[in-house]
């Protein structure tokens, strides 16, 4: 494969804004999904070399529910440890006094980015983070096994239940014992945030919180969404799937004992691995809608690098940044990991679409995607969306019916708004 590094004279570019800078050791916090970790070791490896400065990976947990923890202790605490954090979609209304401003030095490239994802990292006016990667799910699914009965790809969440339920019999029948018809992320964290605004939006239920403020979430169209995947628990999805994070769900996936699963598209690369019991055995499509009309639905992920305002070696920061954010890193993020750009020109590059040919297809799918609530909840939005998958968690664990638990979710959240967000 064709490695793809920055070299003395390009980085001399990105750092050039700020002038010389002296050889530092800083620290780096980021998450350890999928190969993440080994392809940041290779990048940064490639940074150290062109610059001496000195880089210490911390690893944290996939959880992106666990990371913001320890984030926001680290930072009320003034931590000076940690130098640049990798940071979620979501985090920048709540984290944006804890950063510096980029936007003076990124001016020379932010304009190479989509303006939407820029503009998710901004708040009042600050860049608090530099796009990484985007991210919208898909359903993926076996091809091999639709077609040996004759199945095509599901349009509505219904006829996805339906196949899986058919093609699972099947198998299990002809000696599959461990086969499932889908897998998805149903532990209580901002994973099954994720997947059940998904269902509750594709199914004109709204999204949680609405952009003007209104609490939309208890309605009937929502309710009717939630019961739906309560019924996949145990005849679709093995009752585990209740404790299923990401990397859970493709372990079942990888290992050739699924016939769907709603997953991220790093999982696309992995699934097509070496070690991988799928390999050139599944597709890619647009997650289902409830019905003919609807419109489908992925959540806005994606993760980003902020360098933190107690920092004391903020230049060698801002360097780390833009190079892990620059075309080069990036192409050679989407051709490894198969997480998707957040630069425009890489949608079009010819090495991408050979290394993933899905990826050109993805760019409309996160073009359309649905952003959770942080943008109106601001620092609140832990708390809604904890609140809300903790609702949703109880509603496919069997404790509550979905219509009582979005009625207590509605006033908890009128509780939580108070006089505003």
């Amino acid at each position: 494969m064709k490695k793809f590094a920055l070299s003395l004279s390009v980085l001399g570019v990105a750092i050039a804004f700020a002038g010389p800078i002296r050889a530092a050791e800083i620290s780096f916090a980021a998450n350890t999904t999928g190969k993440n970790v080994e392809f940041l070791n290779k990048q940064l490896a490639i940074f150290e070399k062109e610059t001496g400065n000195q880089v210490k990976l911390v690893t944290m947990p996939s959880s992106s529910s666990e990371q913001f923890s320890q984030y926001r202790l680290w930072l009320a605490a003034g931590n000076k440890d940690i130098d640049v954090y990798q940071t979620d979609v979501i985090w920048a209304p709540q984290l944006a006094d804890q950063f510096i401003d980029l936007k003076d030095a990124t001016k020379d490239v932010a304009g190479q980015f989509f303006p939407s994802i820029i503009a998710s990292q901004t708040v009042n006016g600050r860049l608090v983070a530099l796009p990484l990667f985007t991210d919208a799910p898909a359903l993926f699914y076996r091809k091999d096994l639709l077609e040996k009965y004759g199945k095509l790809p599901p349009k509505t969440w219904d006829e996805m239940a339906a196949i899986a339920k058919d093609v699972q019999d099947k198998e299990r029948q002809a000696g599959q014992k461990d086969l499932w018809g889908y897998v998805f992320q149903g532990n209580s964290y901002e994973g099954l945030t994720c997947n059940a605004l998904e269902w509750v939006k594709s199914s004109g239920g709204g999204q949680i919180v609405e952009p003007d403020g209104t609490i939309s979430i208890n309605n009937e169209k929502a309710a009717a969404a939630l019961e739906r995947a309560k019924g996949w628990i145990g005849t679709i999805s093995p009752p585990g799937v209740l404790a299923y994070q990401e990397e859970e769900s493709r372990g079942v996936w990888q290992t050739g004992n699924a016939v769907f699963m709603r997953n991220w598209p790093y999982a696309y690369s992995l699934g097509n691995g070496s070690d991988s019991a799928v390999k050139g055995k599944f597709d890619v499509m647009t997650l289902p809608v409830a019905a003919a009309g609807d419109k489908p639905s992925s959540t806005l992920g994606g993760w980003n690098l902020a360098v933190s305002k107690y920092s004391e070696k903020q230049e060698a920061a801002i360097a780390l940044v833009k190079f892990l954010a620059s075309k080069d890193v990036q192409k050679a993020r989407a051709i490894e990991l198969s997480n998707l750009p957040t630069l425009t020109d890489l949608y079009d590059d010819k090495d991408v679409a050979a290394a993933q040919p899905f990826m050109p297809n993805w760019k409309p799918i996160f073009q359309d995607a649905v952003p959770r609530p942080s943008a109106t909840a601001k620092v609140k939005y832990n708390e809604v969306s904890s609140k809300f998958w903790t609702a949703v968690h109880n509603t496919l664990s069997g404790s509550g019916s979905a219509a009582e638990n979005l009625e207590l979710l509605e006033a908890d959240l009128t509780t939580l708004k108070g006089d505003a967000w």
